[in-house]
């Protein structure tokens, strides 16, 4: 057998927590990757009724082994905080990446949520609903994504149509003041956002809102027209859209 040399010979350094730091950012690829595909797969604005019962699967396995993945790398973590040698730049990316890990989670559930709404909806009024309404800022201005979202829970056989009234309530000036959704926004021309679907419709776009301007909350009315004719308002605190 050949003696090794010297000039055959490598020193490398030694780096704790690196196939650790490895097997994290693969995960959190994954994760993301799989999420991504995931949405872009089942986010359609119509569904066929088989088409929701197997989204809501999807939806509740997915929950399920991100939440058990959660598990396994808090344990991580709390070994790597025990270990005699103990790696911060390891344990910052596990912590990262749990935080990540529990947003998505979060979101997953209430995807699903919103699914069962519309799947078993229980005792409601009306067919039409305003499901829910998400906002959150873009940078560090004025500028604000949002996502609302009108459902027809209950009998989803036929379309139902008709007209959104969305309003900024706040103060400017000291003065009370409703600010239209069509004023501080590109994506809609008309002052009612015009809708119609089965199961759900999202209106989605960007927002700017005016200097001086302090908003309080979103004002929503929905119309629904023809042989389903209905009315549905709901309010939403602007500190609690902000929050979520």
């Amino acid at each position: 057998m050949k003696r090794a040399t010297s000039s055959d010979l490598r020193v490398v350094k030694h780096q704790p927590g690196l196939r650790l730091r490895q097997f994290l950012i693969l995960l959190g690829f994954s994760i993301c990757a799989g999420v991504i595909g995931f949405f872009i797969g089942t986010r359609h604005a119509e569904f066929q009724h088989k088409d929701f019962a197997k989204t809501r699967a999807v939806l509740a396995q997915q929950v399920g082994e991100l939440q058990e993945e959660n598990t396994r790398l808090r344990q991580i973590q709390i070994n790597l905080e025990r270990g005699n040698h103990i790696d911060q730049q390891a344990i910052l990316e596990a912590q990262r990446t749990i935080s990540q890990l529990e947003k998505t989670v979060a979101q997953l559930n209430s995807d699903l949520s919103f699914y069962k709404n519309i799947m078993a909806p229980g005792e409601v009024e009306t067919n039409l609903q305003v499901q829910r309404l998400l906002l959150s800022p873009v940078g560090e201005g004025r500028r604000f994504r949002f996502r609302l979202s009108l459902t027809q829970v209950g009998d989803n056989r036929s379309y139902i149509a008709g007209q959104a009234a969305v309003s900024i309530l706040g103060q400017r000036g000291g003065e009370k003041e409703v600010i239209p959704l069509r004023d501080v926004t590109e994506s809609i021309d008309e002052v009612g956002v015009a809708f119609r679907f089965r199961y759900f419709q999202d209106v989605e776009g960007e927002m700017v809102l005016p200097e001086g301007f302090t908003p309080s909350a979103v004002q929503i009315v929905a119309q629904a027209e023809g042989n389903k004719s209905a009315r549905v308002e709901r309010r939403f605190e602007w500190d609690e859209l902000i929050r979520e």
